[in-house]
């Protein structure tokens, strides 16, 4: 349901209409503004975290149309009338304080066997991962390496996000 307040516009940009996580979200945004500094800055979306700033670490992914991009790379402006996922929109259910009854099995998964650390990566391989096993439900460990060799994970939890996801084809097996 979009915000039924007046919006503001900002004289020096547009108006768009962004899909995220299944609610539509108006806004007035400057045409240079990324797509991660819109889904940070305005719509408070945290889990799109900026890393490297070049699209070469997978801090900022989010799934646009179901395949995974680099949020920092993406004009905001570029991402509309596209359906946009973020970790956030993860799971069903989704209750009043913006929390899910039921996690999505990656996520499962990746808290069975603590595929992270820190965890400032994770939100980026749970949305990569989760488009993977869209496309492949019975990737090998070869395609999940590939896969998800654009997101870096600087405490090292590879052995631990590789069994996560092992497990959460397993899941989708049942």
């Amino acid at each position: 349901m979009a915000d039924p307040r007046p919006l503001t516009p900002d004289p020096r940009g547009v108006f768009i209409t962004l899909a995220v996580n299944g609610r539509e979200e108006r806004l007035s945004i400057r045409t240079h503004h990324t797509l991660l500094e819109v889904l940070r800055d305005r719509l408070k979306l945290h889990s799109v975290r900026e890393g490297c700033g070049i699209g070469m670490c997978g801090a900022c992914t989010v799934l646009v149309g179901g395949k995974p991009i680099s949020s920092c790379l993406t004009l905001a402006v570029m991402a509309e009338d596209r359906a946009l996922l973020t970790v956030e929109g993860l799971g069903e259910g989704a209750l009043a304080d913006g929390t899910h009854a039921k996690l999505d099995l990656v996520q499962e998964a990746f808290l069975a066997h603590t595929g992270f650390q820190c965890s400032y990566c994770t939100p980026g391989i749970l949305l990569t991962a989760r488009a993977l096993l869209n496309e492949r439900p019975e990737a090998s460990d070869e395609e999940i390496r590939d896969y998800l060799a654009g997101n870096l994970c600087r405490c090292g939890s590879y052995v631990k996000i590789l069994d996560s996801m092992r497990d959460a084809i397993a899941r989708m097996r049942q």
